[in-house]
């Protein structure tokens, strides 16, 4: 199957794979050649596309992804390899954003606060899961 990783900026990734998870707002789903087609909203995290020899990660920060037999879609605001994320600034934005969520009387928008602190939390999460997978 075909897979396409497109931002909003540009496009991350495409080729052939033999199989791709994305972390739907339901959950993670894991899509092979064939599957059945569908569209499902992503939440922000790993994205991890298998070809015959390797497995490469992204992050989204969420968006949508469009299945059809033999392409796959991801369109996010926000996409990159997961190499390219930044640890220390991602906890330094994780503590902004668990700050803002105490002083919620402030006139802080609540929403946007969770919203930033479950992407960072993400990249966060996506960072530890390639730091495990070389081992170090």
């Amino acid at each position: 199957m075909i897979v396409e990783i497109v931002s909003a900026e540009k496009e991350i990734f495409s080729g052939k794979a033999t199989m791709l998870f994305a972390p739907a707002i339901e959950g993670e789903i894991g899509v092979a050649p064939g599957h059945t087609p569908m569209v499902s909203l992503l939440g922000p995290g790993e994205v991890r596309v298998q070809t015959d020899d390797q497995e490469s990660s992204y992050y989204v920060s969420g968006g949508l992804i469009e299945i059809q037999p033999t392409v796959v879609t991801v369109l996010s605001d926000t996409a990159m390899r997961a190499e390219e994320l930044d640890e220390e600034a991602a906890s330094q934005a994780k503590l902004q954003a668990e700050e803002a969520l105490k002083n919620e009387g402030n006139s802080i928008n609540y929403a946007k606060a969770r919203a930033e602190l479950a992407e960072t939390v993400a990249q966060i999460r996506t960072i530890q899961r390639l730091r495990k997978k070389a081992g170090r």
